[in-house]
């Protein structure tokens, strides 16, 4: 049985050619379980809210329109298996107030339940084209939804 640390040599007289080769098996990428990390990485409990997410996606897919990496909404919505119509909803978060869609990337982790801003809940606020009344919609919602962090 040969281990898979060790060099593999071929003998000279079965063809004049002398082969050695060690293997070392990659772990890919991922820690060993026994051995002990440098670094301990600190991760917030909660998950990030899917509106904190799609405003984020709608952010990365305008620089791609933009970049001309993918020709329009349409592309982007055949490359990603949604609707155009779906797209078009994500997309509509860029009409948002510029402060309101920081805000929305910064919102809390969801510790438990469900999260108390949905994209839905943003639809209405996107509609309106003037950023101060969007501001105002925007804080009312916050207040009604989250009211322990204002």
């Amino acid at each position: 049985m040969m281990r898979i640390d060790q060099p593999v040599e071929v003998a000279p007289g079965a063809g004049g050619i002398e082969v050695t080769w060690t293997f070392r098996p990659r772990n890919n990428g991922r820690k060993s379980k026994d051995a002990p990390s440098g670094k301990t990485r600190d991760v917030e409990p909660g998950n990030v809210p899917r509106v904190s997410r799609l405003m984020a996606l709608a952010i990365k897919f305008d620089g791609l329109v933009r970049r001309g990496e993918v020709r329009d909404y349409a592309d982007l919505a055949r490359l990603g298996y949604v609707t155009r119509a779906r797209i078009t909803q994500i997309m509509n978060l860029l009409n948002l107030a510029p402060d309101i869609q920081e805000e929305i990337l910064f919102l809390p982790r969801t510790v438990k339940g469900r999260d108390p801003i949905r994209e839905r809940d943003l639809r209405p606020i996107a509609a309106v084209p003037h950023w101060h009344r969007q501001r105002k919609i925007w804080a009312k919602l916050v207040s009604e939804r989250m009211p322990q962090t204002r």
